[in-house]
């Protein structure tokens, strides 16, 4: 660990002396680089030194055992330095975790019902109005993609983005088979249905993250199904992009031009590529299981939402919440906190077997 502190208080004492660059000072670019990595790097830099300080403070007093006369004042420092000083190493530990290099990344989020037909599909608009809320609190601009509308005033699917720096490191735990437990509208007889919804949480990727040979696509269009009057009716502006190498589809027609919507299918048919590479990164290196939910089966959730009971559940880190109205109106950060304290958690433990 020592190492690591010294690599990263020498790097954040070039950072600092960049500063003074006459070059860097009048590149706005490398301005905002510097300020970014900076700010990553400072936390770690002033615990490193208090932890240091901490360390020669129990060496002095461990020093002073020796003299009869400071033996008592010295043991009465060494407890409370030896706490601070492990408090300090857990600390540290802790932002050593390496970070995730998509946490940074605005979103695309795919809400789809999957088991329990149409109160699924009212569900999954719950559900989107949940995140709609949460995005709201965050004030991060959102932008809908796709949005198709049950019969019923539910969704048989919704796409939309988070334009947001850090929305990935926040939302990415979403992604998974919720499950809602509750008494449908329609059920006369009082019983409790078990529905799943799948939801799916993409870091936006750029092109020079991803090159997609055009060769690889087929692209088709077809008449908007979605509202906009009888302009989008009579012409074909919604747009359909199959990477064939792969088979993932993705589809736009929310936008009054083919154009448009051709434009974001591709950052849609993108993030879900970065995504299934991302993935199989990670199952390469670690033998994990795909974060993204295929099936929707009941067994396959990652929460679920029991409205009899007004509570929520995380099943991954046991944790439940017993206020289900504020949740579902967006108030989730304390969930999302948990998750990512989960993460961290694990990745220490896998960093120190020991």
């Amino acid at each position: 660990m020592l190492d690591k502190l010294h690599e990263v208080e020498r790097r954040f004492d070039s950072i600092e002396a960049d500063f003074n660059n006459p070059a860097v000072v009048v590149n706005p670019k490398e301005l905002q680089r510097l300020g970014k990595l900076r700010s990553e790097l400072e936390p770690i830099v002033t615990t490193s030194r208090e932890y240091r300080k901490a360390v020669g403070e129990l060496e002095e007093a461990q020093e002073m055992l020796d003299d009869p006369e400071m033996r008592e004042m010295a043991q009465a420092e060494i407890e409370p330095l030896r706490t601070r000083i492990a408090e300090y190493e857990q600390n540290l530990k802790r932002m050593l975790v390496p970070k995730d290099p998509l946490d940074d990344k605005p979103v695309i989020v795919e809400i789809r019902p999957a088991a329990g037909g149409d109160e699924a599909g009212l569900f999954a608009s719950e559900l989107l109005r949940m995140y709609m809320r949460y995005c709201e609190r965050k004030r991060w601009k959102t932008e809908l993609v796709e949005h198709e509308e049950s019969g019923i005033g539910g969704l048989l699917r919704v796409v939309f983005n988070i334009d947001a720096q850090g929305a990935y490191s926040q939302l990415k735990f979403e992604s998974g088979v919720h499950r809602v437990q509750r008494v449908p509208a329609t059920e006369s007889q009082g019983r409790i249905h078990t529905s799943t919804v799948t939801v799916a949480v993409l870091p936006e990727a750029e092109e020079v993250d991803l090159h997609i040979d055009p060769k690889e696509l087929e692209i088709s269009t077809f008449c908007s199904s979605s509202a906009g009057g009888q302009h989008m009716q009579k012409n074909e502006t919604a747009i359909r992009i199959i990477h064939k190498p792969t088979g993932l589809v993705s589809t736009c027609q929310d936008e009054r031009s083919q154009a448009q919507n051709k434009i974001k299918a591709m950052d849609v048919l993108r993030a879900k590529l970065l995504q299934m590479k991302q993935d199989e990164a990670d199952a390469e290196r670690s033998g994990i299981r795909k974060g993204q939910i295929g099936s929707g089966d009941r067994s396959e959730k990652i929460r679920t939402y029991n409205f009899p009971e007004s509570r929520v559940t995380d099943h991954r880190i046991k944790v439940t919440i017993h206020n289900l109205s504020a949740f579902l109106d967006g108030d989730i950060q304390g969930m999302i906190d948990a998750l990512i304290q989960d993460e961290q958690t694990r990745k220490l433990a896998e960093d120190d077997p020991q």
